[in-house]
């Protein structure tokens, strides 16, 4: 997601600490799964298959469907992270915080990771075929935007919103994979798309904190560097809102009852906990604000949303 720290630029030696949210172990399964940084699958998977139990009201799900639709997620956000990370190298190599991923190191080398990104993609593909012609004939769009995202940061502050909008195909995706055309009434998956999309800015943004000093210092563009660290909290509240308030509309848009919005509640409670744990001044707790809470957040969603579903 977000790249560096403030902090010096010269990079620590491979004996350095291992960042944060990565595995231990010198195999090659835990080197590619700290490339792209594998928990945090957990932000977006669980709000796919909100998408597939949406569906579940219009279409019956198939155990088959539900595990094209897992296999497209992981394979599109594999490809779209290992993207990054090559995208993202030469400012890896100048931050002690990320010096110590993989291809900066030369564990995997840019030409191994670009192997992995077109064999992910092809997969990603492949399940797309493997669930409808509309995702099929969708996929390059949504491939071409998730792996556009690792250049905005270089020219855009905004790149926390192409971020977002990247992680809200999954939820739209998953009610496509299902039902095979567009919801009814038809601003349902906007507003889904709208919930996701804000969430992740939202927690992109706070986490950006940390990246203030090293931005400016290497021109790399995020709001925090933008706008001063207390505007952004401020923006990420309101974004936060805004996924609080779409939750609902999609809550109003489908037979969903009062579990669904007792999930929306808890979405709401957990995020305002969220920006308890980060000040402009104060961001010990981080970690804990971006991995956990949001790690949280989304499980627990889901969870509202699937019991809702089974106890009709």
């Amino acid at each position: 997601m977000r790249r560096g720290a403030p902090s010096d630029s010269s990079a620590p030696s491979a004996k350095g600490a291992r960042e944060w949210q990565t595995y231990s172990g010198r195999s090659a399964l835990v080197h590619y799964a700290n490339l792209v940084k594998l928990p945090h699958t957990i932000f977006a998977l669980p709000f796919a298959l909100v998408g597939v139990v949406l569906a579940s009201y219009v279409t019956p799900v198939t155990f088959a469907d539900a595990v094209w639709v897992v296999i497209a997620f992981t394979s599109a956000r594999f490809a779209a992270m290992a993207f990054n990370r090559i995208a993202d190298r030469d400012v890896d190599a100048m931050n002690p915080r990320t010096a110590t991923r993989e291809i900066p190191l030369g564990i995997i080398t840019p030409r191994r990771a670009g192997v992995a990104v077109v064999l992910t993609s092809l997969v990603f593909i492949l399940a797309a075929s493997r669930l409808n012609t509309l995702c099929l004939a969708l996929s390059p769009l949504a491939l071409a935007w998730i792996l556009w995202y690792s250049s905005t940061k270089r020219f855009t502050q905004w790149a926390h919103l192409v971020l977002g909008f990247g992680l809200a195909i999954a939820p739209v995706g998953g009610y496509l994979a299902i039902t095979g055309e567009w919801s009814s009434p038809w601003w349902m998956l906007i507003m889904l798309a709208a919930a996701v999309m804000s969430w992740v800015a939202g927690f992109d943004i706070l986490y950006a904190l940390q990246d203030v000093a090293f931005d400016r210092k290497h021109s790399l563009y995020s709001i925090p560097a933008a706008i001063g660290e207390a505007r952004a909290i401020k923006l990420a509240r309101w974004l936060h809102a805004l996924t609080v308030a779409a939750l609902a509309a999609v809550g109003a848009a489908t037979p969903a009852g009062w579990l669904y919005l007792a999930g929306v509640a808890t979405v709401a409670a957990l995020l305002l906990y969220e920006h308890t744990l980060v000040a402009p001044d104060n961001l010990a707790r981080l970690n804990a604000a971006f991995f956990t809470m949001n790690g949280i957040i989304s499980i627990a969603f889901f969870t509202f949303v699937l019991v809702e579903r089974l106890a009709r």
